[in-house]
């Protein structure tokens, strides 16, 4: 009896030690959609009334878990009953990351003192909007719901990739956990963002002479001119990890692609690991390159 409980407990935490190793290398696979997200949910939520910021919030996050709640088992189905279909859709997430990174890239470009920054008008005009009418919260909370359906997946097809190969157990382990934590820490963040300028506000705005009182107005002061250049900051971010985690994923999709990196950064020696960074992002720029002109030659064409 002793040793079958034993060995219960062993099994359990092999199973345990499994889920954690592989939700790790899940989670840095999916790095490259979360700054997306983080960006995209942040300016979602801009535009409506401070009071109901926090609630937008929590109802975004909480469609985001029933997002989940189905992507999840149908992701197990699949690697269940066609298994073969993994790589495929994990090469089509890849492709698609890249694309979306040369959009954001074009986008900049195109229009660079307001890529990153809502306007303030446009901000005003939303948040009026939103204080008279419940209507446009509810539109502005679907829309991020539909927005998080299409990166929740690509997080679920990515992490897929990473238990493909474990038995079923540890499979459903991990997408849940990762589900799970990648929910509670993006909208946990997204939330410390849209209250970021009123915590600015508040500190720069307290009275006193003692050294507290003073340093929380020069906080507040420094959250105040900090806030409106952190979103860009993450976008930025979040676009290069796109190009380097999307190069990655085809990469590890397509042989030949794999085996190319491989022989140059054995060629490069000690900076093999920043030569294969740097090949990974030049294949998910390219590929995004390819995606973006497919894209707006079917586009020329339907019209």
């Amino acid at each position: 009896m002793a040793t079958s409980l034993l060995a219960l407990l062993d099994d359990i935490a092999s199973l345990l030690d499994d889920v954690a190793v592989l939700s790790k290398v899940a989670a840095k696979k999916t790095v490259g959609v979360l700054g997306d997200d983080l960006a995209l949910n942040a300016q979602q939520v801009s535009g409506v009334h401070a009071d109901r910021e926090l609630p937008v919030v929590w109802a975004v996050c909480k469609g985001s878990f029933r997002n989940k709640l189905v992507l999840v088992p149908l992701a197990l189905v699949l690697v269940t009953l066609v298994p073969w279909a993994v790589t495929p859709l994990m090469v089509i997430a890849g492709v698609y990351l890249a694309y979306e990174g040369v959009e954001k890239l074009a986008h900049a470009q195109h229009h660079p003192a307001h890529a990153h920054v809502v306007d303030v008008d446009h901000t005003a005009h939303a948040a009026d909007l939103a204080a008279q009418a419940p209507e446009h919260e509810s539109s502005r909370i679907r829309g991020a719901i539909r927005t998080d359906f299409i990166l929740s997946a690509e997080i679920i097809v990515l992490s897929l990739g990473t238990v493909r190969e474990s038995p079923w157990p540890v499979q459903a382990a991990v997408l849940s956990a990762i589900a799970v934590a990648m929910t509670v820490g993006v909208y946990g963040v997204v939330a410390l963002i849209v209250k970021l300028d009123d915590l600015g506000l508040y500190w720069s705005q307290r009275t006193g002479t003692t050294p507290l009182r003073a340093l929380q107005r020069r906080a507040g002061v420094g959250i105040l001119a900090l806030a409106p250049r952190l979103m860009q900051a993450i976008s930025l971010l979040g676009m290069v990890a796109m190009f380097l985690v999307s190069g990655g994923i085809l990469a590890h999709g397509i042989p030949a692609i794999e085996h190319g990196i491989d022989h140059i950064s054995a060629m490069a020696g000690w900076a093999a690991p920043v030569v294969a960074l740097g090949a990974d992002a030049l294949v998910g720029l390219v590929a995004g390159v390819l995606a973006l002109g497919i894209a707006l030659a079917a586009k020329r064409l339907s019209h």
